[in-house]
């Protein structure tokens, strides 16, 4: 999903750095831009690692040019089960890679954005956001506090003409989608899964890749802070979007029974 990402970015005139902890992933990435003519820079780094997304970003803005459009579209999923059975380690790593590390590149990535006032920042969410996910509660729990991350940033950055988003790309079938399938645990605690495959939900990364674009084009800013999905029809979204956007929807909200109560 990250390579369809950036090969969308690049066909539509960005310079595109591609980060990941696993170098062989992202020069390969790299390679496929510079064959269609594009501008591209590998950079590895782990984003629980602060100083060395420091570091990254700099050389990004040194060798490319200034930041306009950051994509968190890392993620981990590895803690499998009912909370007394995930190992420990596992579950916290969960949440380090997909919060901590969109904290981190965010945090470093959103002051240089708001000093030239232009900028957006696509955080990647997913199962569990908006609703339990009782054997993925490390993934769910980190989600649902990136969603909540997004709006935050988004209310403290929309006056400098910086916009946050959430998109949930679908179930897309990747690495992450293969170890849920194929692993002991993944087997034993997340079925569902492969019945969603069997049952042809498959959603193309390409969507995701799109709908990110147009986000970086500005096409949806009027829906800063809220979801956006990829199985989203862009055309009808954008049609909506004043309505959605109106009825405060797409967020992490209590029920307006429940807030009127509070």
């Amino acid at each position: 999903m990250g390579r369809e990402i950036a090969l969308e970015q690049a066909r539509g005139g960005a310079k595109v750095a591609v980060i990941s902890r696993t170098a062989a992933e992202i020069d390969e990435t790299v390679a496929l831009i510079k064959t269609e003519g594009g501008r591209a820079l590998a950079v590895s780094v782990d984003v629980t690692d602060y100083h060395a997304v420091e570091r990254a970003f700099a050389r990004i803005a040194t060798e490319l040019g200034p930041i306009d459009t950051l994509v968190n579209n890392h993620g981990s999923f590895q803690a499998f089960g009912p909370i007394w059975k995930c190992d420990p380690v596992a579950w916290w790593r969960d949440v380090e890679i997909n919060l901590q590390g969109t904290f981190h590149t965010c945090h470093v990535t959103s002051p240089a954005m708001i000093a030239r006032g232009k900028g957006r920042i696509v955080n990647l969410v997913g199962g569990g956001t908006g609703n339990s996910f009782p054997h993925g509660s490390g993934y769910a729990s980190s989600k649902a506090a990136i969603m909540r991350l997004t709006e935050c940033l988004n209310d403290t950055t929309t006056e400098h003409r910086v916009f946050a988003f959430a998109v949930d790309p679908g179930l897309v079938r990747s690495a992450m989608t293969e170890a849920q399938l194929f692993s002991d645990a993944g087997k034993t605690y997340l079925p569902g899964i492969q019945k969603l495959f069997d049952d042809g939900v498959n959603i193309e990364p390409s969507r995701a890749a799109l709908l990110i674009a147009d986000i970086a084009g500005g096409r949806f800013d009027v829906l800063a802070g809220r979801l956006l999905r990829g199985v989203d029809d862009r055309d009808v979204l954008e049609k909506e979007m004043h309505a959605v956007a109106a009825a405060d929807a797409r967020a992490l909200r209590f029920s307006m029974i429940e807030q009127q109560k509070l």
